[in-house]
């Protein structure tokens, strides 16, 4: 062997060990928890006949709080409250947490919260359709019970890129460089459904950082169809970590993750090439959209992380993962 050809594969060598590993979520596996079974079902009557779906969670001193979207006959949407001491089994209450009463609400309802506290208010952002356009709406609220509504915070057909409808938003619960920063789903032109970010002073008023979906749709993949923020993202040492909803071109609705700088929460650092969480149970294949799981809400306590989501558009579900050792 040359000294050259030596010091080549030295050099080899040192480049592949100063290579970085591909970046994993600090999570491991997601399993399903209670039993494998759903958490809600729609009751047979009432405002939540035709499905519960699409739950924001929140972890309240010692018990969570759950605002869940609900559908009666007519498909009209609200919000309903459900309380629990450990997180898997809720107690409904009959008062709905937000029904259609502005304008921008009615006659389709609200729909597809995500919770979030900052300081000492809760931030609830959720979808408010009027029957012809769906647009992202916030409420804020002291204690989970008396929401103040503060409006369409991205409006339908307007903004840098997005020429049609605007849902899901997803805060971040503390700010980067002086700024608070949101992602959410909108339309861009020949290719809607994908996920942009927003940054703003103050929560109410928001401005988009970029002029294009920082998320978009990939082609062959399972998110071909439909890129969507799934619970408010989480600010860890690597990078803030945001996990959304993806759909393919059947509509089959799978779970990925992505990683943004914790210093730009503009620039995408990873970003999952295969799903972490799919559609397998019968509850999660069969109802008012089939071969659904749709996450919305996480509450983290110490290494368990809870993922709760929606199945089928019909019934909600959690499922539970770990911190990683190397993780802690």
């Amino acid at each position: 062997m040359t000294a050259r050809f030596a010091a080549a594969l030295l050099a080899a060598a040192a480049a592949v060990a100063a290579t970085p590993p591909p970046y994993r979520p600090p999570f491991g596996a997601w399993s399903r928890a209670n039993r494998g079974n759903p958490v809600l079902e729609p009751q047979r009557s009432g405002l939540e006949v035709s499905g519960v779906f699409n739950p924001a969670v929140i972890k309240d001193g010692d018990r969570y709080v759950m605002l869940y979207r609900a559908q009666d006959a007519q498909k009209t949407s609200r919000l309903l409250r459900a309380t629990s001491g450990d997180g898997i089994h809720f107690v409904r209450e009959a008062e709905p947490a937000l029904v259609p009463e502005a304008e921008y609400e009615r006659p389709g309802g609200v729909e597809d919260p995500r919770l979030v506290k900052i300081g000492e208010t809760y931030r609830l952002t959720y979808t408010a359709y009027d029957g012809k356009d769906a647009q992202l709406a916030l409420a804020t609220s002291p204690d989970l019970r008396r929401w103040e509504r503060r409006g369409v915070i991205m409006p339908a057909g307007r903004g840098r890129w997005n020429v049609h409808w605007t849902k899901s938003g997803a805060i971040l619960d503390e700010r980067v460089n002086g700024r608070y920063w949101m992602y959410y789903m909108g339309d861009a032109q020949g290719a809607y459904d994908q996920t942009g970010v927003a940054w703003s002073e103050d929560l109410l008023h928001w401005t988009e950082a970029l002029d294009a979906p920082i998320l978009p749709r990939r082609r062959g993949r399972f998110d071909s169809r439909v890129v969507e923020p799934g619970p408010p993202p989480v600010l860890t040492p690597e990078g803030i970590l945001l996990v959304y909803n993806g759909a393919d071109d059947r509509l089959v609705y799978r779970t990925g993750w992505a990683l943004f700088d914790g210093k730009d929460p503009t620039r995408l650092l990873a970003r999952s090439d295969t799903p972490i969480f799919v559609p397998e149970r019968p509850w999660e294949l069969v109802g008012q959209v089939p071969s659904v799981v749709f996450v919305e809400g996480l509450v983290r306590e110490g290494p368990r992380w809870l993922f709760y989501y929606g199945a089928a558009d019909t019934r909600v579900g959690v499922a539970e993962a770990f911190t990683r050792k190397e993780s802690r």
